[in-house]
């Protein structure tokens, strides 16, 4: 499993644009995850699925309503990266009004999942190979805290505790 020092994994997730701008065309575009974090710090924080019941009504809610103070506190990038497609990912996004304040990475393959060592087994619910849920705080690519949450729970991955670790 990833721990704090170790480096981001570099694999490749996809975000769906709305509009197009700065090289990034309408639909799912590909985010290279090494070369997106260099240089920035990012509040990073997985979920085991788009639309399910603790992800929409307190996880990203929750980085929505602390975005301005998470910003205040040095965080340049919020990402939320879930086991969906960038399509799932790109409704989401829109369902929650995350335009501006969270980017919506879908890890389609469980690509990064699987690189950091934090998958979730939800076969027997019919929900395949997913995330785990956790938080990390990365700067420059290098994760600076990890906040991973025991099954079934959400108490130390959420905004409020990232937002405690920014101001350090």
């Amino acid at each position: 499993m990833i721990k704090v020092g170790d480096t981001l994994p570099d694999v490749t997730l996809q975000e769906y644009a709305e509009v197009e701008g700065d090289g990034c065309s309408i639909g799912p575009n590909s985010v290279r995850v090494k070369a997106a974090a260099t240089g920035k710090t990012i509040a990073i924080f997985a979920l085991p699925g788009a639309f399910t019941p603790t992800c929409s009504a307190n996880h990203v809610p929750g980085y929505i309503e602390k975005f301005n103070d998470l910003k205040g506190a040095g965080i340049d990038e919020i990402w939320c990266v879930s086991v969906n497609d960038a399509h799932v990912m790109g409704a989401w996004a829109r369902d929650q009004n995350t335009a501006g304040k969270v980017r919506m990475l879908g890890d389609g393959s469980a690509d990064f999942a699987k690189a950091t060592g934090l998958t979730l087994d939800l076969t027997a619910k019919g929900m395949g190979l997913r995330s785990a849920r956790y938080s990390m705080l990365v700067k420059d690519g290098k994760v600076q805290t990890l906040n991973v949450e025991a099954h079934g729970r959400f108490e130390v991955s959420d905004a409020a505790t990232m937002l405690s670790q920014a101001r350090g």
